[in-house]
């Protein structure tokens, strides 16, 4: 057991309030024990594409920790790539009072990221990298005893029952920041009835993005609830890659073409755009033709997406194929967009961004590191997973919304909403401007995050 009792946590005193749910709690964990097999041939599955998958395999039932860290350690939950680089800017912060992090991950893009934002303060023992163990009641307490971390904290919708509830029992305060929470998630939630909302009442606190996200998770019975603000405003572009970026888009201007990049596209969306492509290059309304960028959400997905290029009948030319970006694409329709860690890039070359996610109901993907490149974006019906950032992106010009349904034969409101803004270059450099002012005016996060937590929790 791990002794708390010096640190001041603003909690509701209710031994009722954050519960855990005897009876649905057991059920869970039956659950998980009968489906353990199964998460570890998941693994090897994912092994085809990367042999990494089954790298650390005992991290994820909490063993197998061979490197010590510090005790009083802050406990940093990034599930995969963009929770991770949402974190970075707080990191950075706690990095430079000369705290030490443990970062934890779900998934290995996750923890590559990690490895690649942070290398000197893990090669210096400041951070260290491992997975949060699977959710079982023996994995999660080897877990928190081997590190006995000050506090931890995790990223946006992250909420594993044993984790919340087991740190509740300890008195281990453990908050969920840069949080959001969907209407549709809401009402997932309360289908559950007490239990469900007793999972986010065991929190010491959650500091919400917006006033929406703030709202649903109080309807849940949460008191301890703060808003401030969306730390992915915060978050640095790669200044190598914005130039890289730049160096492309000027190229392309030469050469009389613009480009828009359909990013971080989710499956079934790329066949849309593609088709909306092609309709758009075959009504010969440019003197030059625009190029298409397409970056897949998921790597895995890479050659899958090359292959409904090829059956959309579009000549194509993938990253990894090319030493310098600003290279000839004469003939080339299509860029296929299969690398890591470069969208600071795509968005910095592209004149245009559809943002994928929204096309289709997976609630969108997030627009603020576009906006901060300067980037003018197309939004589907489907943004409730950012639906406060979709809506002032778009009351501030940044954005726009595409006016019409969205499938596969119905793709008419797509190619319409490209050609009226890729014909239109003093409305797209007015999005442009926009844009960077958006981002700039969200910024703030970080420090309102540090202040929350340093008014509930002694240094």
């Amino acid at each position: 057991r791990i002794d708390r009792t010096s640190q001041k946590v603003s909690v509701n005193s209710s031994s009722e309030y954050g519960a855990r749910p005897r009876f649905w709690f057991a059920v869970y964990q039956l659950l998980w024990h009968l489906l353990l097999p199964l998460a570890f041939v998941r693994l090897v599955w994912r092994a085809r594409h990367s042999f990494a998958y089954l790298h650390h395999i005992p991290e994820r039932l909490g063993f197998g920790y061979r490197k010590p860290i510090s005790k009083n350690c802050i406990w940093i939950h990034a599930v995969s790539v963009g929770e991770t680089r949402a974190a970075q800017p707080l990191i950075e912060a706690y990095l430079a009072r000369g705290k030490s992090i443990l970062l934890t991950h779900m998934t290995l893009n996750g923890r590559r990221t990690g490895r690649q934002l942070f290398a000197n303060a893990i090669a210096s023992g400041q951070i260290r990298q491992v997975y949060l163990p699977y959710d079982l009641c023996w994995s999660v307490e080897h877990f928190l005893n081997t590190f006995k971390p000050k506090f931890g904290l995790f990223m946006e919708t992250e909420a594993w029952p044993t984790v919340v509830f087991r740190c509740k029992e300890i008195g281990l305060p453990l908050f969920l920041i840069n949080a959001r929470l969907s209407e549709r998630s809401a009402r997932r939630v309360n289908r559950f009835g007490n239990a469900g909302r007793a999972l986010f009442q065991a929190f010491a606190g959650i500091l919400a993005q917006t006033e929406f996200d703030a709202q649903r998770y109080r309807s849940l019975g949460v008191n301890n609830v703060q808003i401030t603000g969306n730390l992915k405003f915060d978050v640095p572009l790669d200044f190598k890659l914005v130039a890289q970026g730049k160096q492309w888009q000027q190229d392309l201007h030469a050469d009389g073409r613009l480009m828009v990049c359909a990013a971080s596209t989710r499956d079934g969306e790329e066949e849309i755009i593609l088709k909306a492509w092609k309709d758009l290059l075959l009504d010969n309304t440019f003197e030059k033709a625009p190029l298409l960028c397409i970056v897949p959400r998921h790597p895995e997905r890479f050659a899958e997406v090359a292959n409904h290029i090829r059956n959309a009948g579009l000549k194509f030319q993938s990253r990894s194929e090319l030493v310098d970006v600003s290279g000839d694409f004469a003939g080339i329709d299509v860029v296929l967009g299969d690398s890591m860690g470069e969208m600071p890039m795509y968005y910095s070359a592209s004149d245009l961004v559809v943002m994928g996610g929204s096309l289709l109901p997976f609630g969108g993907q997030n627009l603020i590191e576009a906006c901060a490149a300067g980037c003018p974006v197309l939004l589907g019906e489907h943004t409730y997973n950012f639906q406060q950032a979709a809506l002032d992106a778009i009351a501030i010009g940044a954005a726009k919304r595409i006016r019409g349904e969205l499938l596969l034969g119905q793709t008419i409101a797509l190619t319409e909403s490209l050609r009226e803004l890729l014909m239109n270059a003093a409305e797209l450099a007015k999005m442009s401007a926009a844009a960077k002012a958006y981002a700039v005016e969200h910024q703030g996060a970080t420090k309102n995050i540090l202040a929350a937590l340093d008014q509930q929790i002694t240094n």
